[in-house]
């Protein structure tokens, strides 16, 4: 969850970054307040505004970007591949809690979130969700019992549904390692 949250924000302060750079250029690339373009200008004269309408020089314009050298936008996140998380569920598999202890919240939401990720996977997986049907009835017959309710005393009511869901899954996974390696 950490990990997909920091990926996540990195790729947005990407794309944030690369749309600041390109919007503080000038129209000759000159970053601005790098300079003026015209040096005969005095320090103490006001610039004047920008033109509206760019002014025929009489020079060509560039040539258009060649798509073949252009790098592709960064995609936007979408569900991870079945392997990252199904990873992601294994992690779980050796932690537990008590009902009422502090770690409890953390740990059933936890394990609900890596079986939604890994149910949005299922369903994105180029072989189709019905190369999954086991799993993908299991987290909906889940997603039924939870109601929508995913507070700390509903995870926890259902704890038992919770972590039955998690060790079925992780069963099936396992004889099918082709999905997952």
């Amino acid at each position: 969850m950490r990990n997909r949250r920091v990926r996540r924000t990195a790729i947005v302060a990407t794309v944030v970054a690369a749309c600041l750079l390109s919007c503080s250029t000038d129209a000759d690339d000159t970053p601005r307040g790098a300079g003026t373009r015209d040096t005969s200008r005095s320090s103490a004269a006001p610039a004047p505004a920008a033109p509206t309408a760019p002014a025929d020089t009489g020079t060509q314009e560039p040539p258009a970007a060649d798509p073949a050298t252009t790098p592709a936008p960064p995609a936007s996140p979408g569900p991870e591949r079945v392997r990252d998380a199904f990873a992601g569920l294994q992690a779980t598999l050796d932690d537990t809690c008590t009902p009422g202890a502090g770690d409890c919240a953390y740990f059933l939401g936890r394990v609900h979130e890596e079986l939604m990720g890994l149910d949005a996977a299922m369903k994105a997986d180029p072989k189709g969700p019905g190369h999954f049907p086991e799993p993908l009835a299991w987290i909906k017959d889940l997603r039924a019992t939870l109601g929508g309710d995913t507070s700390t005393e509903n995870l926890e009511a259902h704890r038992t549904e919770l972590i039955g869901v998690r060790d079925r899954i992780n069963s099936w996974m396992q004889g099918h390692p082709d999905d997952y390696r």
